[in-house]
């Protein structure tokens, strides 16, 4: 792996953790409802991304039947996630979420027949066994099984998205048609359960900035990266995006860094440079 594959891997990376933060911290401020913040924050993904393919290409030439599955999961998972984090507390649900794209996209691996070799298992054992010890609970909890039914779709539906976009051509037609089709799924939603809307300024500007920076432009990266490094591989990586929403978290949020942090860390982090040695 190059250096410039290393940076643009870290970039994204924080992006998709950055973009996690911004989901909570709007819901926790109630200052917009899980739906709006979905419906604002793929609306505009699609909008920027097809204004840019438009001045690019000088038209758009969408097509449903080439995009319909990638769409359909990045609906599921955005929707699936803002309304899971109603109910869930960061750690268990971000657990969760790892847990379910981790072993989706490792199942869809061995599907696809890539190799699996000692040092992308022992990695693999490392670094989640880290992420288990930073997240578990370290006192009495009550789950509620509605929340956690949502977040699983939503680590189920994030493997299958990245797992479709991988070997594609065209990276960035690709994701805006599927933000624009995402948000008729969106659209089709809100007509059958009718969910109740109430909007802020904050929350809109969180859902624009998550829609267009931290979703459309991180995505459209994403989808560069998977064309260069094994679904196997991209499983692993992704195990470090709790760690950088939880630094940036003590950073701007002012948590505590304490020693499990540290440590969890630490683990992680071998274990992830062990599978991509």
């Amino acid at each position: 792996m190059n250096l410039k594959m290393l940076i643009l891997i870290i970039l994204a990376l924080i992006f998709l953790a950055s973009n996690s933060l911004l989901v909570k911290f709007a819901l926790i401020q109630n200052s917009i409802d899980a739906f709006s913040f979905t419906f604002i924050r793929i609306l505009s993904g699609a909008f920027v991304l097809s204004l840019y393919l438009l001045y690019k290409d000088k038209r758009l030439n969408f097509s449903l039947k080439n995009s319909f599955y990638s769409s359909f999961a990045l609906f599921s998972y955005a929707m699936a996630f803002s309304y899971a984090y109603l109910g869930l507390e960061a750690g268990i649900g971000t657990l969760i979420l790892f847990s379910s794209v981790q072993l989706s996209m490792i199942i869809l691996a061995l599907f696809k027949k890539e190799r699996f070799n000692i040092k992308q298992f022992l990695g693999l054992v490392l670094a989640f066994s880290g992420l288990v010890y930073l997240l578990y609970p370290s006192q009495d909890f009550v789950l509620s099984y509605l929340h956690v039914f949502l977040i699983i779709i939503a680590g189920i539906s994030w493997a299958f998205y990245s797992v479709l976009g991988k070997n594609k051509k065209n990276i960035l037609k690709l994701s805006a048609q599927n933000f624009v089709f995402a948000s008729f799924f969106i659209v089709i939603f809100y007509i059958l359960f009718r969910p109740d809307i109430y909007l802020t300024q904050e929350g809109v500007l969180l859902a624009l900035l998550s829609g267009i920076l931290t979703s459309a432009f991180a995505y459209v990266l994403w989808y560069y990266i998977l064309q260069h490094i094994q679904i196997l591989t991209a499983s692993i990586i992704q195990l470090a995006v709790p760690i950088i929403a939880i630094f940036i978290s003590v950073l701007f949020l002012k948590e505590l860094f304490t020693f499990k942090l540290i440590l969890a860390s630490v683990i992680i982090l071998c274990g992830i440079s062990l599978s991509l040695i």
